[in-house]
This record gives structure tokens, sequence and C-alpha cells, in this order.
């Protein structure tokens, strides 16, 4: 019996936010490393929730306090965190 397998040259390029730029009223500009540029409003994500860990996010003040952490907008030590994809689709 013969095993064989094949490999392709595809590379997979990793989605990054390269840069964001907050704003205001819960909106952010994202570019991410393949040059796209997202504005991403998260206004009604925060106030459609109920839990209390994202909605005191509702306050501006903490709400601009994010760092872009492993390629990622992250919020207070990854208290509050998104998926690249939906950032990049420009949806939330």
């Amino acid at each position: 019996m013969r095993i064989s397998e094949e490999y392709s040259e595809i590379q997979t390029d990793l989605i990054e936010v390269k840069s964001a730029i907050y704003i205001g009223d819960f909106a952010i500009r994202i570019t991410f490393n393949d040059g796209i540029n997202k504005l991403v409003d998260f206004k009604a994500f925060l106030e459609s929730s109920s839990h209390p860990s994202i909605r005191k996010y509702l306050d501006e003040s903490k709400f601009e306090k994010f760092d872009i952490v492993d390629g990622n907008l992250n919020w207070n030590d990854y208290d509050l965190i998104f998926p690249i994809y939906d950032l990049y689709q420009g949806r939330i």
C-alpha cells in the first residue's frame, strides 16, 4: 500500500488589526494588515446586551480604552474582545 500526500503552496495570511482609532459614539475606525479599513459601530451590541460585564462599556471613558493585542482589539485584559472575522466584515 502506498500513501501519498500533496502539499500546496497556498499561503494563508492571517488577518490582524494593524491600527484602530476611536471615532466617537462607540464607533472605531479599524485598519487591517491587508490595508482594508472598516468603521465598526459597537453601540447597538453594547445597548442590546443585558450582561453587566458588557454593559459597563456603555461608559465611553471605558470603551475608548482598548488596546491592540495579538492583532485584535482588546479591552481590559480580554474582558471584552470580538472575533477578528466579524470586525473585518464591519459588523458586531
